[in-house]
């Protein structure tokens, strides 16, 4: 149900707006007119970043140093300040160097770390490293006899270096670089493309159930039509509604997301009731001499394909509903009518029963992980693939500040597909990238991505960097 090609499109979108207010986290600066005080508090807080580096690559090196892939000492390690002093090498007179074996075995016992390989996310990591500093590091005697022999040591400049400390941590906390919160985004996503998947699927029963309704009040009118006493009951006794009302994968889904379009909208479900009864479509169906299962699928193939789907009304209640619904109807459209037209083909059987619902992922292995690993990887190496975007570029004719930003995040999304994937053929992410630009950037755009992209690609075939090959090479 979520193919590649949604999967795709929604990376796009979230790298977008992830980057379009990128706020990347850093260190605090030297402080303005430095008195002593200020110059050793600003100093001590280096020296503590660095032996956060340094034991982060010291516990539990059997396990891969797993604290050294944390968000937050990553960010550190970046830092022109922290690789100065790693580079200095200074194995003899570091400051830290007699607590920083006994810190090391410290963390790996403490119940803070135990819990962290629990959770092992990125989420842990937001407070993992403020607790550490606060309850191992600065309370280890050796540490703290270090901090009090220090030039220029005062008990203020040692709450000052806190605050400096607690300043940074609350920064990383804030920032814009963190990605499990955008994750969290894209997976909210995907499950609520599964909830709207659900809810087409449960629109014909609620507007099936709105006009049973109707017939039976009218039933029980006072002053009864001849329509009233002997109705067309065609459209409440459609075979397709039937199915669906029976399907206990549909029904599941329905459960499980907790949809009721009457509850929600009955005004919306009588609206598209009313729009479908004054239709030739309609007409025609309920004059038919006979019906089948197949025609009646039919007929609701072609009511969600003619009508529901162009209707403004049923459009924007979408989107008011959900963000994430905007550009998901064209693809579970399509996907809600090929499952309808090939029910319709092989009948109401046990096996179709069982097959109708489609999974969430067209390959529950791979694809999962798919927008997932090309978010991360463009945020990994965004800086090597705009590099690549300017080296490629034809200033005479476009300039990167002037490039659509979209095209760029595109490009990028390409570029690490292209690069990571090797299963997928170069042909293949060329037209799913050339036709998001098409679709989400400027009329240009399709054009524009096609030649660079084909520049760059061709410019690292050519270099020994991609081995791939397009399919007539």
């Amino acid at each position: 149900m979520i193919n590649r090609e949604l999967i795709r499109i929604k990376t796009v979108q979230l790298l977008y707006s992830y980057l379009l207010v990128e706020n990347p986290f850093s260190l605090e600066s030297q402080p303005s007119a430095p008195t002593k005080e200020k110059r050793f508090a600003y100093a001590l807080y280096l020296d503590l970043l660095h032996l956060l580096t340094r034991l982060a690559a010291e516990v539990d090196p059997r396990n891969g140093k797993p604290l050294l892939e944390t968000r937050f000492i990553r960010n550190v390690l970046n830092d022109d300040r922290i690789r100065s002093l790693i580079n200095k090498g200074r194995p003899g007179d570091y400051p830290f160097t007699r607590a920083e074996e006994g810190l090391a075995a410290k963390i790996k016992e403490s119940g803070i770390y135990r819990n962290f390989l629990k959770l092992r996310d990125e989420s842990n990591d937001e407070s993992f490293w403020k607790d550490l500093f606060e309850m191992v590091v600065m309370t280890d005697p050796a540490v703290n006899e270090e901090i009090a022999g220090r030039d220029n040591f005062t008990l203020k400049g040692v709450d000052r270096m806190r605050g400096i400390m607690d300043e940074t941590f609350s920064n990383f906390f804030a920032s814009a670089d963190n990605i499990h919160d955008a994750l969290a985004d894209l997976r909210k996503s995907m499950d609520k493309t599964r909830e709207l998947y659900f809810r087409l699927l449960a629109l014909p029963i609620a507007m099936t159930t709105l006009r049973e309704r109707d017939i039976d009040n009218a039933r029980h009118k006072l002053l009864k039509s001849a329509e009233d006493i002997n109705p067309n009951m065609r459209f409440a006794d459609n075979e397709f509604v039937r199915f669906l009302r029976e399907n206990p994968a549909v029904n599941e889904g329905i459960r499980q997301y907790g949809i009721d379009w009457l509850e929600e909208n009955e005004s919306l479900m009588r609206q598209l009731l009313k729009v479908v009864m004054q239709t030739d479509l309609y007409r025609n169906y309920i004059e038919f001499p006979v019906t089948d299962f197949k025609t009646d699928c039919e007929f609701w193939r072609d009511v969600m394909r003619y009508i529901i789907f162009l209707d403004e009304g049923f459009l924007e209640a979408m989107e008011d509903k959900s963000v994430f619904w905007n550009d998901d109807l064209d693809v579970l459209g399509t996907f809600i009518l090929k499952s309808i037209k090939r029910l319709a083909a092989k009948g109401d059987s046990e096996e179709e029963t069982r097959d109708f619902v489609l999974p969430m992922f067209k390959d529950e292995k791979l694809d999962p992980a798919f927008g997932e690993e090309l978010f991360k990887e463009v945020l990994k190496r965004k800086d090597y693939y705009r590099n690549l975007i300017l080296e490629n570029i034809d200033r005479s004719m476009w300039e990167m500040e002037r490039l659509a930003f979209m095209d760029s995040v595109i490009l990028m999304t390409a570029l690490a597909e292209i690069m990571t994937q090797p299963t997928i053929p170069l042909t293949v992410s060329f037209n799913e990238y050339i036709e998001i630009a098409k679709y989400y950037s400027t009329p240009k755009s399709g054009t524009f991505v096609n030649g660079l992209l084909g520049k760059i690609v061709s410019s690292l075939i050519e270099r020994g960097i991609l081995m791939k090959r397009f399919n007539n090479e």
